[in-house]
């Protein structure tokens, strides 16, 4: 099947979104050219998506136990491989069809950009000689190829696993396991790395050919690198290149105006990020290509004539058509993430019926940066969810913490030989006593400490309840949803159609009136996080806050000075409404640093 550039078919795509959110939404858009990611967290879950794909598509299943050798890598092979084999099918399929209104054919051409592509398709349309129509027909039919199915491995959920008491050989760790799942499928696709380094898995994912250039210098398998910052890119590029593997995409996410997990950093802001990227990308790209070049040498394997494409693309907190053009067209993107507004669209996400009424009557004070995650990382989480709900229920019945069912966020030592996730009941109730004989804490530093810690709810198990719920596979579970604060600008469900054209700019969508630019709302989310940094610093649980605090200032500053330069991109009303908000951030940052001498 023929290559195709991102330019060539559509240039979005569908970024990971929880672990059940996108678990199969390759089998919904991949056959329409659209990219999307699939998490692979939970094998538990992947092994029950797979038994209701394959009964769905009339294709044998033998179930892969927990009990068998290597289950996990295997049941992550077995699944992408079963994605693999039914979107093929469906191409196959779709190019059977004939060129009529609702045609799955006319579909996929219909959904295309402004692109090559589609002018052919248009040319189609309007031949009215009938032997030169079908030979064009025949053309375009060769054209369609499936959008990429990619993986998502998030670094920091690399769990060691334990039988009896002893820690098991880091080939079975669940990243591990996950990349060698992913590494041993039949999926020609990428793997985004995200969460940060992880230098054991960087090492292992060289030990994979697919990984590796073949004589001609293609490659297989990809690496996609989710990125808050140039440095982290930077950091991360060398130490895969040192390894003889090439990052194809460095896939920039905005810190705080995401959904998920939120990197929020050291008030790095998208558009200063993107910046760096646009006027170092060359400089970057040689420096890679250097390192990649001699590490290939040195495995004994051919030097490239010319570095491999190397992409970079952005995503969080995008809204209009405006926004996704600035983007690419500035900053000179190869393309876009969109991932909230999907959660709306039932053909294309898992969110079971209850939450997407919950979802559509979102306000902004329902959507929360909270402390859920057992990571330790900023976590967006919807208040309402039935996660939630039986959270603050455990609570108030005396019995905090989760039942830890999967325990793949299981870190924590402090009381324990074997790790235990700080969600769970027994290190809640261990922690909880902890703080009962710490005489030393203040009052308000014990009820804050107390509030951190049943704060902390199940993730592995409930992020895959809409799912699970969905395809009536688990009825009991207590759904999480994890969405980003851009869900409050979308007030309906949608079709695939409807938001594909919003995004192409083809017929946009009505959105919430006074909605902010997407660069004031991550500038704004910035702020707010540092209010809470200053906070905490006043009640003694953040002793180092004054030095971050004044860093985290000043690149906010910088950031504001820059978006103020850039406002001249901006035309009429936008810009007198950009610039005046912008000052609006830029007097509440100065009122609240004032409170804090740095």
């Amino acid at each position: 099947m023929k290559n195709r550039t991102s330019e060539e078919i559509h240039r979005f795509h569908i970024p990971v979104m929880g672990t059940g959110f996108t678990i199969d939404t390759p089998l919904k858009v991949a056959k329409y050219g659209i990219s999307s990611a699939v998490a692979l967290l939970d094998d538990v879950l992947i092994e029950q998506m797979r038994r209701f794909h394959s009964e769905k598509e009339g294709i044998p299943f033998t179930e892969i136990k927990k009990t068998d050798r290597d289950f996990r890598a295997r049941r992550i092979t077995s699944y992408l491989n079963l994605l693999d084999r039914i979107v093929k099918r469906q191409i196959a399929n779709l190019k059977k069809t004939p060129f009529i209104a609702g045609s799955e054919i006319t579909r996929y051409f219909e959904l295309l950009p402004d692109n090559r592509l589609r002018k052919n398709y248009e040319n189609m349309l309007r031949e009215e000689n009938q032997i030169l129509k079908k030979e064009m027909q025949r053309r375009l039919r060769e054209e369609v190829a499936p959008g990429s199915i990619d993986v998502n491995i998030m670094t920091k959920c690399d769990r060691d696993i334990y039988k009896n008491g002893k820690k098991l050989p880091a080939f079975y760790s669940d990243a591990m396991s996950a990349l060698r799942g992913f590494a041993k499928s039949k999926l020609s696709s990428s793997v985004v790395f995200s969460a940060g380094l992880n230098q054991r898995l960087f090492s292992y994912a060289a030990e994979f050919n697919d990984f590796l250039p073949d004589n001609d210098g293609n490659l297989k398998k990809k690496i996609i690198l989710k990125v808050s910052d140039y440095r982290s890119a930077e950091i991360q590029g060398k130490m895969l290149a040192k390894r003889g593997l090439w990052v194809s995409d460095f896939r920039v996410e905005s810190g705080l105006n995401c959904g998920g997990h939120a990197f929020a950093g050291k008030g790095h802001l998208l558009g200063t990020t993107l910046e760096e990227f646009r006027t170092k990308r060359d400089e970057l790209n040689d420096m890679l290509f250097n390192i990649y070049s001699q590490a290939l040498i040195s495995k004994g394997l051919n030097k490239p004539q010319k570095p491999p494409v190397l992409k970079v693309s952005a995503q969080g907190g995008i809204g209009t058509n405006e926004e996704n053009d600035f983007l690419i067209n500035y900053y000179n993107l190869d393309e876009t993430g969109w991932g909230t507004p999907f959660l709306l669209i039932p053909e294309v996400t898992n969110v079971d019926r209850e939450h997407l009424k919950n979802l559509l009557k979102a306000k902004k004070k329902d959507i929360c940066l909270s402390d859920a995650s057992p990571l330790n990382v900023p976590f967006w989480n919807l208040r309402n969810s039935a996660s939630e709900k039986a959270r603050r229920l455990r609570i108030r019945k005396g019995a905090p913490g989760s039942p830890c069912i999967r325990g793949y966020a299981s870190f924590n030592t402090e009381f324990t030989s074997e790790p235990i996730c700080t969600a769970s009941r027994k290190y809640q109730m261990l922690k909880i006593e902890e703080l009962k004989n710490m005489a030393v804490l203040k009052k308000n530093q014990a009820k804050a400490r107390l509030k951190g810690i049943l704060h902390k709810s199940c993730l592995c198990h409930d992020l895959a309840g809409a799912v699970t719920i969905k395809n009536k596979i688990d009825s009991k579970v207590t759904p999480a949803i994890t969405t980003g604060p851009n869900i409050v600008n979308f007030s309906r469900l949608m079709s695939l159609e409807e938001i594909v054209n919003h995004i192409y700019g083809r017929r946009p969508l009505r959105l919430k009136r006074r909605r902010k630019h997407m660069f004031i709302t991550e500038l704004a989310l910035n702020i707010e996080k540092m209010k809470k940094d200053i906070r905490d610093f006043k009640k003694g649980l953040f002793p180092d806050a004054q030095k971050q605090i004044k860093e985290y200032k000043e690149n906010l500053t910088a950031g504001i000075e820059y978006y103020r330069n850039l406002a001249d991109q901006f035309v009429g009303r936008h810009k007198k409404r950009f610039l005046a908000d912008l000052q609006k951030m830029a007097d509440a940052l100065e009122m609240l640093t004032a409170e804090v001498p740095v």
